[in-house]
């Protein structure tokens, strides 16, 4: 997933015109034809459990068949329908990995190959192969560090990801460190990420690392087995990030939190374009279609202002209020809400897993205020997914059974002794 992701970045390079916003990429419209064909194929074929994922998921598939309508009213519904599509492949993908026949091992594997190969990678680039891992940025004549991505703030995006899963997995082998007969596994997290802090300094991607702190924070606070038991706490401690992430929209409220930061309290003219595209949106209570609103004339008006040339609106709830209207943005409320009670629940059930599909989700709530975290392809819109999808009751135990108690694993010694047992007790009968 974000690797796919990652290779949409490889296979275009930035518009230099807005009309290039409507031209795609035949070899990556291959590519992504190609594997959401075999996604479909792969959840058909597991029938029972797909319908089943399906049927208790209402919220999004909701959200999904309204921007699939939505493909209608706009300006360009042959170019809308076509990101649809791609959008429906992030669906498809989440939902193979929740009904794998172990969900848990597929989220680690997805962590772990997407991690080792992205993170490691990147640090090579950007350290000795300084003309694939950087980029000159002729808009304010800079160099910027991007690893495998085009972008510092995707690199960031991929640190953010990819070392929430580390801090996860780092947590859960010191849990269980006493039943564990190798520390390899708790060395690669820690090297991953080491690597991912190493990164996050090139990157220079505010967001991601605040993002990163809270959600790693989350994470901590709730594998205290005192605190899991008191869902009430862990409401409180979502509300409060919740409130100190808000305050970043305000300026006059969270002006000295974005200096502390080292950031301007604008959001680097995020909250100026705010204002001046809100009115742009020609239908308020539907928008002007799915992915629409930044393609022709629209983007041409933008850019002819703004030097930096913006492709988004930097914050997700306002990207869906310009695409989808007022009713997209209270179906994506819906899923928000829904969500939240399907990662609680799985903290309730599961706690080691919980930890991670609650802190994803936090993340994608918060990281949506000042970047476009709800859109098709976006590493944090997929991981958001993946926590926000309902598993069916009956199937939680298996999806995310995780050993909070390890049974001690069996010796030599303990089978002899056990053997021996039963030899005096076959002596006495």
């Amino acid at each position: 997933m974000v690797l796919a992701a990652t290779a949409s970045k490889w296979l275009q390079s930035a518009p230099r015109k807005a009309i290039d916003q409507l031209e795609g990429s035949p070899s990556q419209r291959i590519i992504f034809t190609v594997l959401l064909a075999i996604g479909i194929i792969v959840l058909v074929g597991r029938g029972r459990k797909t319908w089943t994922l399906l049927r208790v998921n209402a919220p999004i598939l909701l959200f999904f068949g309204y921007c699939a309508v939505s493909t209608l009213w706009s300006d360009y519904p042959d170019v809308a329908f076509k990101r649809w599509i791609k959008a429906l492949g992030d669906l498809v993908m989440v939902m193979i990995v929740l009904t794998d026949p172990e969900p848990l091992s597929a989220v680690k594997r997805f962590l772990a190959r997407t991690g080792f190969l992205l993170v490691p990678v990147s640090v090579l680039l950007i350290k000795y192969y300084l003309d694939l891992g950087r980029a000159y940025r002729s808009s304010d004549t800079r160099w910027v560090f991007e690893g495998v991505t085009n972008d510092k703030n995707m690199l960031g995006v991929i640190c953010l990801l990819l070392g929430l899963g580390a801090v996860w997995r780092i947590l859960q082998e010191v849990r269980e460190r006493r039943y564990r007969r190798s520390k390899r596994p708790l060395i690669a997290q820690g090297v991953l990420l080491a690597m991912v802090l190493w990164l996050f300094w090139y990157a220079n991607s505010m967001t991601s690392l605040a993002c990163f702190v809270m959600g790693s924070g989350l994470m901590l606070v709730t594998s205290l087995p005192a605190l899991t038991r008191r869902i009430a706490f862990v409401h409180v401690i979502v509300v409060a990030m919740l409130v100190v992430a808000g305050l970043a929209l305000f300026p006059e409220l969270g002006g000295d939190l974005a200096r502390g930061l080292g950031r301007d309290p604008t959001l680097t003219g995020r909250t100026e374009l705010w204002s001046e595209i809100v009115g742009m949106n020609g239908n308020p209570l539907f928008g002007v279609g799915f992915e629409s609103f930044w393609m022709g004339p629209r983007l041409d008006t933008i850019w002819s202002k703004h030097w930096w040339h913006p492709n988004e609106a930097h914050n997700g709830y306002l990207e869906v209020f310009l695409n989808l209207g007022w009713t997209g943005v209270a179906l994506l409320t819906v899923v928000i809400i829904t969500g939240y009670r399907h990662a609680i629940g799985i903290l309730r059930q599961q706690p080691e897993a919980g930890r991670l599909m609650l802190a994803y989700f936090v993340v994608g709530v918060i990281y949506s205020l000042t970047e476009a975290g709800f859109r098709l392809l976006n590493p944090v819109w997929i991981c958001f997914l993946l926590a926000a999808i309902a598993v069916p009751k009956g199937l939680v135990s298996k999806s995310f059974e995780v050993r909070d108690s390890p049974a001690e694993p069996a010796t030599p010694n303990v089978e002899l002794r056990k053997v021996g047992v039963n030899r005096s007790r076959e002596i006495a009968r």
